[in-house]
């Protein structure tokens, strides 16, 4: 018999600041066909739309590719879909639908950018995820500089209220003492499980641990666990509490909350498994308990460059067990360095997210936080 050929569906965006929403959008788009193709939107064409991009496309593009339900990625694809770059699709690439989020997608003249495939009848819509956005994100960053630096200076302060599209700046005040911005995610174990790769390791598997804050997941994150993932055959990522990022980090830190944070991690394909709320040092116990083979951290990174002559190394009993290796870090990228991008050039991003936040604002009061899947 003739073999029936796979549903291929099309979904292209900015992937910005690549976060958890981002990563859902994907799955469900995934989940609407047998095969997804990925259109990631050039630097020149969002910078022409939008504004600046805080990642540029050869990061945004290993963050998509990195992504357990992304088949295919097309880099340079353009903001909006013409006619000429939907045949292209259909006939090139063998996309059967196009793939949008249920919140409007308007070109600077005010058009619908999907309204071409929508005549055609081959335009299918998925659920956008509750609480998160790219201007969201940023607003949390200017919060916690403003902080840190204890100066509210009014360009700064307007920028941040742009950002946070409306929402109160309320702390977290469950006596962490992180200072982490509340956020509008509300976890739940059916979101988990859906990210989940739902296997264990095999009898015989060499397990592989490496452990952070993996704070606003970015291409250095994705680099050096491809790189960790590639010593075994199971790869297990600790993620540090909230409040171990901020004693180690500062009260400003995390960015993101643990289950953000989670998410992200588990939505990588280098990734098995992930430790929700790791503990600072690697036990033997915990090293027992998951049968761990190795234990790795990479070169580049904000509090463990120094882990060598601290009294409290958090790796002392790998290494004493001959089981623990620095990796040497193919990106030189930090939670710090995306935060540095965003100050570094603040003007131009208040520019890009002013019509942005209006329209992500009136979502949420539309919406009013209706969880989708």
């Amino acid at each position: 018999k003739k073999k029936k050929r796979p549903i291929r569906v099309y979904m292209d965006g900015c992937f910005d600041m690549m976060h958890y929403g981002h990563c859902n959008a994907l799955r469900q788009a995934r989940a609407l066909g047998d095969q997804l193709v990925v259109g990631v939107v050039s630097d020149a064409e969002i910078t022409l739309n939008k504004g600046p991009p805080v990642t540029p496309l050869d990061e945004r593009m290993i963050m998509v590719s990195a992504i357990k339900w992304v088949d295919e990625v097309i880099p340079d694809a353009p903001y909006a879909i013409t006619e000429d770059f939907m045949r292209k699709l259909f006939e090139e690439y063998d996309i059967d639908y196009i793939i949008h989020g249920d919140d409007p997608c308007l070109l600077p003249d005010g058009t619908d950018a999907y309204a071409l495939a929508k005549k055609v009848g081959r335009y299918k819509q998925i659920k956008r995820t509750e609480g998160v956005s790219s201007t969201d994100i940023v607003g949390r960053m200017l919060l916690c500089v403003r902080e840190r630096s204890n100066s509210d200076s009014p360009r700064n302060s307007s920028l941040q209220r742009q950002f946070s599209h409306g929402h109160s700046q309320k702390l977290d005040d469950r006596g962490s003492g992180s200072g982490t911005r509340v956020s509008h995610f509300l976890p739940t174990s059916r979101r988990i499980v859906q990210f989940s790769n739902g296997k264990g390791p095999g009898p015989d598997a060499r397990i592989v641990y490496i452990d952070g804050a993996f704070d606003l997941f970015h291409a250095g994150h994705v680099e050096i666990l491809r790189l960790a993932r590639g010593l075994g055959d199971f790869l297990l990522v600790g993620i540090h509490t909230d409040q171990t990022v901020s004693i180690n980090r500062g009260a400003h830190r995390p960015i993101m909350n643990l289950h953000e944070r989670s998410l992200s991690v588990l939505a990588c394909r280098y990734v098995d498994e992930v430790i929700i709320g790791a503990p600072w040092e690697v036990s033997k116990d915990m090293i027992t308990t998951f049968n761990i083979s190795l234990v790795v951290h990479g070169t580049v990174a904000e509090d463990y460059s120094d882990f060598h002559k601290d009294k409290q190394n958090p790796y002392a009993i790998p290494m004493s067990l001959g089981i623990f290796k620095q990796l040497e870090s193919p990106l030189d990228i930090t939670t710090s360095t995306i935060i540095k991008r965003i100050v570094s050039n603040h003007e131009a991003y208040l520019k890009r997210n002013e019509r942005k936040a209006e329209s992500e604002r009136r979502y949420y009061e539309d919406k009013k936080y209706v969880s989708g899947d």
